[in-house]
């Protein structure tokens, strides 16, 4: 007997179905080589300068903007929406936290990955114990950061984000996303497919010079990276 008062899909022979799925599969493997056209051209966006010597709060004190890069070369920043007089950080940007990713895939490619919000410290580390998090979260509290990146504006808080890149102590903005382009977070694959070295492997269309190694070759276990 029918377990559901729902349509099902049709129900086919063995034979059909694999037909059917490997017609799928082919959209999908131009999605995916469309996908990778794309985030070469992510990776060849220009950028722009970011002037202000913004101080951050975070477990360790103050500490600067180039603080955040944790000395590494390129700084996803996840815009975590948090006003000073919440009293709880948002639901959808909880989703979005729950999903990130082991740091260690990240710091492997030279890209650190951070939470600003503008609650002070003190709610964000409440909210973070309660969420169970480890994920490096600072208060932008008390400086425009969040003004200028377009995170909070006159309608309220706005979630995304922003990507970084460091060449010294010069700190450039390459990227942002919002909206429903969070939606596509969630592994250090999709993480580092928004940030100008990309997965940094030599299949990848990306600017003469920029770092490549085999894929394959350099991913690890989480606890296996070494130094």
């Amino acid at each position: 007997m029918p377990t559901t008062k729902h349509p099902l899909p049709q129900v086919v022979s063995p034979e059909e179905w694999e037909a059917a799925l490997n017609r799928l599969l082919i959209k999908e493997k131009e999605h995916t080589r469309a996908r990778d056209a794309l985030s070469a051209e992510r990776r060849k966006l220009p950028m722009v300068k970011m002037e202000k010597p913004y101080v951050f709060q975070g477990d360790e004190g103050s500490v600067s903007f180039l603080d955040l890069f944790a000395g590494r070369r390129q700084l996803i920043v996840y815009h975590f929406m948090f006003a000073p007089d919440w009293k709880a950080g948002c639901d959808g940007c909880s989703w979005v936290a729950d999903a990130m990713t082991h740091p260690a895939h990240l710091h492997a490619r030279d890209t650190s990955l951070v939470m600003v919000s503008r609650a002070p410290l003190e709610k964000i580390n409440q909210y973070k114990t309660r969420m169970g998090w480890t994920i490096p979260w600072y208060s932008s509290y008390g400086s425009d950061f969040n003004e200028d990146v377009g995170a909070t504006t006159e309608e309220g808080e706005r979630h995304g984000a922003s990507v970084f890149f460091r060449d010294g102590n010069d700190i450039y903005r390459t990227y942002f996303t919002g909206a429903r382009g969070v939606e596509y977070l969630g592994s250090h694959w999709t993480y580092l497919d928004l940030t100008p070295f990309g997965r940094q492997e030599t299949w990848e269309d990306s600017p003469e010079g920029w770092p490549q190694t085999k894929p394959y070759v350099w991913n690890r276990r989480h606890d296996e990276y070494g130094g």
